[in-house]
């Protein structure tokens, strides 16, 4: 009876023991140094209306505006994979219409003036393979100052009234905003 016990537990061990090292040998990766988020505007009848994915990257002490992302040029609108902004119904951005559907966020940065750009083509790595003629909407807005710093670039939503709603991007002291009608 010991003998039986002693080989049942001595097999429970080797058999457990074999699987310990093919997950040993998985290689997970690092905690991502701008993280993914979601940001997501639902209605008080909670009727989902936009929802946005995109990457957090931190000020970390540095001068952002006009120097990590540069005035005049393309920016992804956060980090790593390109912005992308999901409508679930058709909605009104800047007072044009645009239809329900998945679609990638781009700005340019300017000191006074930013264009932000709806573009059609998805899953795109930062802005190396941006192409302007998929571009759904290009319209241009005013950057706000704020007197505190964001030090995680945030877009939030803000509802306004009348079926209206700010999408908001916040980082380091600029404030931009976007409006949507639904």
């Amino acid at each position: 009876m010991r003998k039986n016990i002693f080989t049942y537990i001595a097999s429970i061990l080797l058999t457990s023991s074999l699987s310990v090292p093919v997950f040993a040998a998985v290689q997970l990766p690092a905690l991502d140094k701008s993280p993914a988020d979601i940001s997501t505007f639902r209605t008080k009848t909670n009727d989902t209306i936009a929802k946005v994915i995109y990457g957090r990257p931190q000020v970390n002490q540095r001068k952002i505006f006009g120097d990590v992302v540069q005035y005049g040029k393309l920016w992804r609108t956060g980090a790593n994979e390109a912005t992308e902004v999901t409508f679930y119904k058709d909605v009104k951005v800047n007072e044009t219409k645009i239809t329900a559907g998945t679609y990638t966020l781009f700005t340019i940065p300017n000191q006074n003036q930013w264009t932000v750009i709806l573009n059609k083509k998805l899953n795109q790595w930062g802005a190396s393979t941006y192409d302007q003629t998929q571009d759904l909407l290009r319209f241009t807005v005013a950057p706000q100052t704020k007197n505190e710093t964001v030090e995680a670039f945030t877009i939030a939503f803000e509802e306004g009234k009348r079926k209206q709603v700010d999408m908001v991007l916040a980082w380091e002291n600029t404030l931009v905003t976007i409006p949507i009608q639904y």
